[in-house]
């Protein structure tokens, strides 16, 4: 015979998930967002400077998601200069101007800093 016993109640579980219901967790997301338009920024390469100080963001809350959206508003021409530094592209004359991954390195530190701090509040109830 096999005989299963289980201890206890779900009370962190419901701890957790009431703290996320009730938007504590965008606090801590707010400031990270910000600290990515600053990383950004700051890793932007600098012609005028334009790109670099277009950088902003929004926090968009869908059932069962929060997501932290970055965005550039420096268009010209329809293109949006953010992508085409990073990713590159033609220059007119059939040439191509290589892309330069600037993104990805300065928003890894706040990706790490977002999962630590994830993993903190499931772990600490």
């Amino acid at each position: 015979m096999i005989k299963f016993v289980q201890k206890g109640n779900f009370d962190k579980t419901t701890n957790f998930l009431q703290k996320i219901k009730i938007n504590e967790f965008l606090k801590h997301l707010d400031s990270y967002a910000k600290e990515g338009v600053d990383a950004l920024s700051k890793a932007t390469p600098v012609d005028t400077g334009k790109t670099a100080s277009s950088w902003d963001y929004y926090i968009e809350e869908k059932p069962g998601s929060i997501s932290i959206i970055w965005t550039n508003s420096n268009v010209n021409k329809g293109v949006n200069i953010a992508l085409i530094l990073q990713y590159g592209h033609g220059n007119g004359r059939g040439g191509y101007i290589q892309g330069r991954d600037y993104i990805n390195p300065a928003m890894q530190p706040i990706f790490d800093k977002i999962a630590d701090m994830s993993w903190k509040e499931v772990t600490s109830l």
